[in-house]
């Protein structure tokens, strides 16, 4: 298919949908926003191999700068891949992690350039500059990884799971016990499963308003 054919089809698939969708319905809101709630206690039912594609299949598609996609995710799961996480966790963080059915380990890769060209045909020159600064290359990968991250949430609430992201554990023996050999590291941890309501031990607590924090200039 020519690049031509190639962008009119997308053209017409965008306004395909935007005709179809011109925003999303209160529920899918509730879903994804309102009535989220990050969850720390969990049903005992199981996440499927289907499930976790389709939670990439839908967060591959969003959008980071110049399509650079550092994220990496290493689903935890077996009994044996938790025990190795263990000793990672904070304590607070244990029981929890250890009765999710899956846990994501949300890492980016400080050679994500090296698709760069693939990734971003339109200017693949850029990839150089991360190639010869390390320290701009980290600093951007984990920028990158970070918004990945946030739509990995995102997708997780829009299959019908739930969501546990946290930052309580040692990124160095994690890098350590699941990334040797890679040029990966650690950004935080995200369990997934049925949320068990038992673990939602209050109100939502307070969200600034509109006024409070946002500007129009």
């Amino acid at each position: 298919m020519s690049e031509d054919k190639a962008l009119s089809d997308a053209r017409a698939r965008i306004s395909d949908c935007r005709r179809r969708l011109q925003r999303l319905d209160a529920n899918s809101i509730d879903l994804l926003f309102a009535e989220a709630r990050n969850h720390n206690w969990w049903q005992d039912r199981d996440v499927t191999d289907d499930q976790l594609r389709e939670i990439w299949d839908m967060m591959k598609f969003c959008s980071t700068s110049s399509n650079t996609q550092p994220a990496r995710l290493i689903f935890i799961r077996s009994h044996e891949a938790k025990e190795k996480l263990k000793p990672c966790l904070m304590p607070t963080n244990v029981e929890k992690t250890m009765a999710a059915p899956v846990t994501a380990l949300l890492a980016y890769d400080l050679e994500f350039f090296d698709d760069f060209a693939q990734n971003y045909p339109v200017r693949p020159e850029l990839g150089e500059r991360f190639k010869t600064d390390a320290a701009v290359a980290e600093k951007f990968a984990f920028q990158q990884c970070t918004l990945q991250g946030a739509y990995l949430i995102m997708a997780v609430r829009a299959v019908g799971l739930d969501a546990g992201a946290m930052g309580g554990f040692n990124a160095d023996l994690t890098d350590k016990t699941f990334l040797s050999g890679k040029n990966w590291k650690s950004n935080f941890l995200c369990n997934i499963g049925y949320g068990d309501l038992e673990g939602i031990k209050g109100p939502r607590l307070y969200r600034y308003d509109f006024d409070e924090v946002c500007e129009v200039i």
